[in-house]
């Protein structure tokens, strides 16, 4: 618009500048000189930019109001005229649709009535401030100080742009009163008193602008200060979590190491090394959660809900869990010790290989249990650990111990020599168990200390007793938890062989004596 109003005065003073200055003022004046200026001018004028469009606009828009309400005062005067004539009709008309045109215009404008620059001058909402309050935070905190500042140079960018285009303006209105007081152009001294306005207009609001642009650099400079600080404070702190990790890490391979080199032949490795897995865990979980959460006491209170309302819900899982700590901590059961487990009649004998925070495992090896009953081995069985409130579960191996006592049954005929078959079979069993028996003399003494011990007689053991078809021989002997089986086999097989040299003995079995009647066929 302001280029189209200047051509317009550069044609007018081609074709009418010189008579007019002529005729007016009697004068002459160079006219060279005037067509330089405006050239001049013309080449200096500024490029559009969002403050000179928005102030256009503005502009725009306070004629378009002007010209709204001239009509509108102009349709009011026809309307009071008591009669029309169809020329005035065609005229009120006429009126009404370029009113109605205006209306549609100044809608589009609408955004510049009062206050055109606000979204100008108005600085960046500081948003979504973030809070350094974990290492993941720090990521964040430094990708908003990267936005912040591009707003901050952005802002200022734009102050920078208002004060170019005031110099600007500056400059053209120099020019501008050179041109008016050689050519003394009505069109000139419009462009001027126009462009004055425009410059006031700036001017007024470079101040505001300054001020709101002072704040909200102090603004920014705080925040990216405290954002700085935060970051460097998590920083620090991740820095001092890392050492004591490191630290703590450093003590569980150390541990770890003495375990295996102290331990590794024991059977308390599995105990202590486990209690040092789940120690190293707790610690790790500790160390985190005490420096990432503020308010400690809130969650404690709230895990302490959680937990009472997670044990009524989950009571198995509650009672497995104080299990297992009754299991670790009062030794009852160790890993690598053979446990038998009964549970609704049901007999499962097996090796515990591990020993969890929720159950026992075990493995299940070739017994007496599994001969006799299941007809199954070498399963993994999984035993809960609030089993050791409810249910029996029988140690084999508790305390160092590492024998059991077996027993073999046999039947000999009431004629056979009783006293022989015992002696057999009890001299048999003091021969292959000699070892288990001095072994387990050596056990139960040092059991002594934590278990009152009355008898603890270990030689082989042989009883009699009268039978339905015979006299049962028992013999009983240590052998070893483990191998029950090996031993019993190797014993029966030998008793049986002896036996078998002497004729006085005989093996009982069910039978019957049949009768033969010699006065009749029939048996």
């Amino acid at each position: 618009m302001k280029k189209m109003l200047l051509l317009l005065i550069l044609i007018t003073s081609f074709v009418f500048g010189d008579s007019n200055v002529t005729l007016e003022n009697n004068k002459t004046f160079d006219s060279a000189k005037l067509q330089k200026l405006r050239m001049k001018l013309l080449n200096l004028k500024i490029k559009d930019n969002e403050w000179t469009k928005t102030y256009a606009a503005y502009i725009t828009h306070k004629e378009l109001l002007d010209q709204q309400k001239k009509i509108q005062n102009q349709i009011k005067e026809l309307k009071h005229l008591k009669s029309l004539t169809k020329i005035q009709k065609k005229k009120l008309k006429k009126l009404q649709n370029l009113y109605q045109v205006l209306q549609d215009k100044i809608s589009l404008v609408k955004d510049f009535e009062k206050n055109p620059f606000k979204r100008l001058i108005t600085p960046y909402d500081f948003k979504n401030i973030p809070k350094i309050d974990n290492p993941f935070a720090i990521i964040n905190g430094i990708s908003y100080l990267k936005e912040l500042a591009g707003k901050r140079n952005k802002y200022i960018e734009k102050y920078k742009t208002l004060n170019n285009t005031i110099n600007q303006l500056q400059k053209e209105r120099m020019l501008l009163e050179e041109i008016v007081k050689l050519s003394k152009n009505r069109l000139d001294v419009q462009h001027l008193n126009s462009l004055n306005s425009e410059i006031k207009e700036f001017l007024t609001l470079k101040d505001i602008f300054k001020t709101t642009k002072d704040i909200y650099l102090k603004k920014t400079d705080e925040l990216k200060i405290a954002i700085e600080g935060d970051i460097k404070k998590e920083l620090k702190k991740v820095v001092y979590i890392a050492v004591t990790l490191f630290l703590l890490l450093f003590i569980f391979f150390i541990l770890k190491f003495l375990t295996r080199k102290y331990f590794a032949a024991k059977e308390s490795f599995y105990t202590i090394n486990k209690i040092i897995n789940i120690g190293f865990i707790s610690l790790l979980i500790l160390i985190l959660l005490f420096a990432y959460i503020e308010n400690v006491n809130y969650i404690i209170t709230i895990l302490g809900f959680a937990s009472a309302g997670i044990a009524i819900a989950m009571k198995d899982w509650f009672m497995s869990l104080m299990g297992w700590f009754v299991i670790v901590l009062g030794g009852a059961i160790h890993v690598g010790d053979r446990i038998k487990v009964i549970k609704d009649g049901l007999e499962y004998v097996g090796d515990v290989v591990d020993i969890s925070m929720l159950r026992i495992t075990l493995y299940e090896d070739v017994t007496l249990t599994t001969f006799t009953q299941n007809r199954r081995a070498g399963r993994m069985i999984f035993v809960p650990n609030n089993y050791i409130f409810t249910d029996l579960i029988a140690n084999y191996s508790h305390g160092g111990l590492k024998t059991v006592w077996d027993g073999i049954d046999f039947v000999v005929t009431f004629d056979s020599n009783i006293n022989r078959a015992a002696n057999i079979a009890k001299n048999i069993a003091k021969q292959y168990s000699k070892g288990y028996t001095d072994m387990t003399r050596k056990q139960l003494s040092s059991l002594r200390s934590k278990y009152q011990l009355k008898s603890t007689n270990v030689e082989p053991r042989v009883f009699t007793f009268i039978e339905q078809y015979g006299v049962k021989i028992s013999i009983w002997y240590l052998t070893n938890s483990y191998a029950t089986l090996t031993l019993r086999s190797s014993i029966s097989n030998k008793i049986i062989k002896e036996i078998l040299k002497y004729d006085d003995i005989k093996l009982a079995y069910p039978a019957q004596t049949l009768y033969l009647n010699s006065n009749s066929n029939i048996l």
